[in-house]
């Protein structure tokens, strides 16, 4: 069947192994100092391994290859002693698409104190000087990107962090997508067009904690790369709790 699937560059690849780890369906090993596909069907090509890779060495690309299986995935998983992906002790839940992502896992987290009353209240002002900004929708040759400073924003970080209009929003143009659900190829593709076509200033990606949120920064390197300019870039992590991780 044609399906998407992870492709891993031998001669970029070093095998440090970073990857191996972020796979929950055990697709990925070190067979000869390099990293590859154990078997096709163990590979759910959402590409939670991406981000994982100092070497860009992995992306994922669309070919023939037998489809992925689950049951494949559990047994492969017994057999090096380690859980399912969506091993739980409740019943099961309906299907999603976290495809064993760690960045799927159901957690829930303390709410903050209520804020002190010397604190600003009520609405405050918004940051943001465009629309629209899903990277699918936005044109790379709009006049807001012309000698802009750019902010590549992975979706799930303005929910997360704050102070995200203040901090980071303010003064940038904005682009934003979703590597685990999205076609991250296609964000490659859109942002080195945009690199091309119009004078970004500066880059500042803003991705979250998770394994599967790397590959927005990777679409980012990569289309820098490509679009063969010199342009600063500078890439922030926030954490799963709105932190600016280190």
């Amino acid at each position: 069947m044609l399906r998407k699937i992870v492709k891993i560059d031998q001669e970029k690849c070093d095998g440090c192994g970073l990857c191996v780890p972020s796979c929950a369906e055990g697709a990925i090993k070190i067979v000869d100092g390099k990293a590859r596909l154990s078997a096709d069907n163990l590979c759910d090509g959402l590409g939670a391994c991406l981000g994982e890779c100092p070497r860009d060495a992995i992306t994922v690309e669309e070919r023939e290859a037998d489809g992925f299986d689950e049951a494949a995935v559990e047994q492969h998983l017994a057999t090096h002693g380690k859980p399912a992906p969506h091993h739980h002790a409740a019943p099961a839940p309906a299907p999603h698409h976290g495809g064993g992502c760690p960045g799927s896992r159901a957690m829930s987290f303390a709410r903050p104190q209520e804020a002190a009353a010397s604190e600003p209240t009520g609405s405050r002002q918004s940051q943001l000087a465009q629309w629209p900004v899903q990277l699918h929708l936005v044109s790379t040759s709009a006049p807001y990107f012309q000698d802009a400073d750019l902010l590549i924003t992975a979706d799930c970080v303005p929910v997360a962090y704050a102070g995200y209009h203040e901090d980071f929003l303010k003064g940038r143009a904005v682009v934003m997508g979703c590597p685990k659900l999205d076609d991250n190829q296609f964000y490659q593709q859109k942002l080195t067009e945009l690199f091309i076509r119009s004078d970004i200033k500066s880059v500042t990606v803003l991705k979250m904690e998770v394994p599967c949120c790397g590959g927005i920064a990777v679409a980012a390197r990569q289309a820098i790369a490509a679009s063969g300019k010199q342009i600063p870039y500078k890439e922030v992590t926030i954490g799963i709790q709105g932190q600016i991780k280190e």
